[in-house]
C-alpha cells in the first residue's frame, strides 16, 4: 500500500544566466502597455461604524420607506429586508444606496424594481431548473474557484458563438434568447449563493471576461440585455471585472469612453491584451485555481478531489533557464508533479539523478518544446532507488519574461508484513 511522505527538501529554482537580450524600443513599449489597470479598488467592508453620518442616515431612511411602502415584507437571497433586519439586510440595502450614491428615493425605486423583477423572472428558484445549457457550462459561463481574497470568480467567453451554427442555436430567435438569459442569471445567482453579506466578509465576486473571437456585432443584443439586467438588479456584486486576450483597440475605445465612467466603476477595471493571460491572472487569482486553458493548473473535475494543492510560483526571465530541483526522494517511492508555464513557447525536461554513483541518470521527459496554447504538463515517476527529480524549462531563445507555476506529491511505498 501506500503511505503519504512529508514533502522532500526542495530547492528554490535555479537560473542559468544566459547573455541579455536587447529589447527593442516597441518590445519595451508593448510590455510598458501590455496591461492597462487602474489604480486598485478597495471593496467595501459594509461596517456600520465606518460609514459617514450622512450614509448612516440615508440607510435608516430607506429602511424606513421600505417599511411604510405598500410593497409589504421581502427577502433577498434569502434575507429577510424586513422585521427583525440583521446584518445581511443592510449589507444588501447598502449596495442598493452606493449604486444611487446614498439618494435614498432612487434607491428604494430601484430596490422595489428589483424585487418586483425577482418575482416576475421567478429568480429564486432558477438556480433549480435544467435550462439545457449543459455543453455550455465551464466553456461560456461558468464560476471557477476563488480569488487570493476569496471572492468566488465567474468567467466569460463567448468566442464560440463565433460559429454560426452555434449562434442560432441560442439566439436563433428571442424564445432562446429568453432562455439563455435566464441560464446566464442562473450562474450568476450560484456565484452569489457562495456570498456572506457581513461587514467585513466576500460580499461580491470577479468577473474575468474572455474577448478571443468573440462576435461583437452578433451578441449586440444578448450583451445589452445581460448588462442591463445585472446593473438593475445585481448592484455592487462585482469587485472586479478583469478582461482579458484584449484586442488592439480595445484601449482606443477604453480611452473614448473612459471620462464618461465613474472613478468607482473605473477602478475595477483590469485589462490585458492576448499574450499575458496568464501573467494578468495571477496577479489576482493562485494559479492552482486558474483554468488550464488560460494558463493554470485547475482541471475540470479537480474540484470533485477537494481543495487544490497550492502550487509554488516562480519567473523564467527571456533569456534563461531554470532548473526546479526536489530532493531528498526515497527510493521506492512515487512522484507527480504538474508545471505550467503562462504562454510556454519554451523547451521543457525532466530527469530523475540518483544519489549513488554509478547510477545512470533516467530521462523521464526529453527536452522538448512546449507550444504556446499548451495545457499544464502532469505526470509521476516511480523510483527504485533514492535521488532528485530536475524539472527544466528553458527560454533562452526568448525575449519575453513568464510566469509560471508547479506543484509536487512524493508517496512511499510500504509493504505490511
Amino acid at each position: 500500500m501506500e503511505a503519504a511522505t512529508s514533502s522532500p527538501v526542495q530547492q528554490n529554482p535555479e537560473s542559468s544566466p544566459q547573455k541579455p537580450l536587447k529589447k527593442s524600443f516597441v518590445a519595451s513599449l508593448m510590455d510598458a502597455t501590455s496591461v492597462l489597470r487602474t489604480p486598485s479598488f478597495k471593496e467595501d467592508t459594509y461596517y456600520i461604524s465606518h460609514l459617514k453620518t450622512s450614509e448612516r442616515k440615508s440607510l435608516k431612511q430607506l429602511k424606513d420607506k421600505l417599511m411604510s411602502s405598500t410593497h409589504g415584507p421581502d427577502s433577498m437571497w434569502g434575507v429577510p429586508l424586513l422585521g427583525n433586519v440583521d446584518e445581511r439586510a443592510d449589507v444588501i440595502l447598502l449596495k442598493f444606496l452606493r449604486a444611487r450614491d446614498f439618494k435614498v428615493q432612487d434607491s428604494l425605486n430601484m430596490l422595489l424594481k428589483c424585487l418586483a423583477w425577482r418575482k416576475e423572472f421567478r429568480a429564486d428558484v432558477v438556480l433549480e431548473e435544467d435550462l439545457g445549457f449543459k455543453e455550455l457550462e465551464g466553456s461560456v459561463a461558468y464560476m471557477h474557484g476563488c480569488d487570493r481574497e476569496g471572492h468566488p470568480v465567474c468567467y466569460n467567453a463567448y468566442g464560440v458563438f463565433k460559429d454560426k451554427e452555434m449562434y442560432d442555436r441560442f439566439f436563433g430567435d428571442d424564445d432562446k434568447l429568453k432562455n439563455f438569459l435566464r441560464w446566464r442569471v442562473q450562474v450568476l445567482e450560484r456565484g452569489i449563493k457562495l456570498l456572506q453579506f457581513k461587514p467585513g466578509g466576500i460580499n461580491s465576486i470577479i468577473q474575468v471576461t474572455d474577448l478571443k473571437d468573440m462576435p461583437k456585432r452578433e451578441l449586440r443584443v444578448a450583451s445589452n440585455h445581460i448588462l442591463s439586467l445585472f446593473q438593475d438588479n445585481y448592484p455592487e456584486m462585482v469587485a472586479r471585472k478583469i478582461f482579458i486576450n484584449v484586442p488592439w483597440y480595445f484601449s482606443m475605445l477604453y480611452s473614448m469612453f473612459s471620462p464618461f465612467l465613474t472613478q468607482r466603476t473605473k477602478s475595477k477595471f483590469v485589462i490585458s491584451k492576448e499574450g499575458n493571460v496568464a501573467e494578468t491572472l495571477y496577479k489576482f487569482i493562485r494559479p492552482e485555481d486558474v483554468p488550464v486553458q488560460y494558463g493554470g493548473l485547475s482541471r475540470p473535475g479537480d474540484v470533485l478531489d477537494g481543495p487544490p494543492k497550492p502550487a509554488s510560483e516562480f519567473t523564467v526571465k527571456g533569456g534563461e533557464k531554470v532548473n526546479i530541483q526536489i530532493e531528498g526522494i526515497e527510493g521506492g517511492a512515487t512522484i507527480t508533479w504538474d508545471i505550467v508555464v503562462g504562454g510556454w513557447e519554451l523547451d521543457y525536461s525532466a530527469e530523475f539523478i540518483p544519489n549513488a554513483e554509478g547510477s545512470y541518470i533516467i530521462a523521464v521527459e526529453k527536452q522538448r518544446r512546449i507550444a504556446a496554447n499548451s495545457e499544464p504538463i502532469r505526470n509521476s515517476l516511480a523510483t527504485k532507488e533514492a535521488g532528485k527529480m530536475v524539472i527544466s524549462v528553458d527560454n533562452s531563445a526568448s525575449r519575453k519574461r513568464k510566469v509560471a507555476a508547479y506543484r509536487y506529491l512524493v508517496r512511499k511505498s510500504s509493504t505490511i508484513i
